[in-house]
């Protein structure tokens, strides 16, 4: 091939960002470009727009937290 194909299409790595909140917060804009390439996605508009984008798409809720009303009354 001559040249990179810029592809429209989520692609899944072997693994998976494991950035914290903070992380992305003070992340340096080329790495949130590079890491919204490696996964397909768009890495449109300013740093902050690219850092929200990059939240909501990477950070989970805590998986190890249960909402109030599942917990048990002990």
């Amino acid at each position: 091939m001559t040249g990179a194909r810029e592809s429209s299409e989520f692609k899944m790595p072997v693994h998976y960002p494991r950035y914290s909140k903070l992380e992305y917060q003070d992340m340096p804009e080329w790495m949130v470009d590079r890491l919204l390439a490696e996964y397909g996605l768009p890495a449109h508009g300013d740093l902050p727009q690219k850092r929200h984008f990059a939240m909501g798409a990477f950070l989970w809720p805590d998986a190890n937290k249960s909402p109030s009303h599942y917990k048990k009354n002990v």
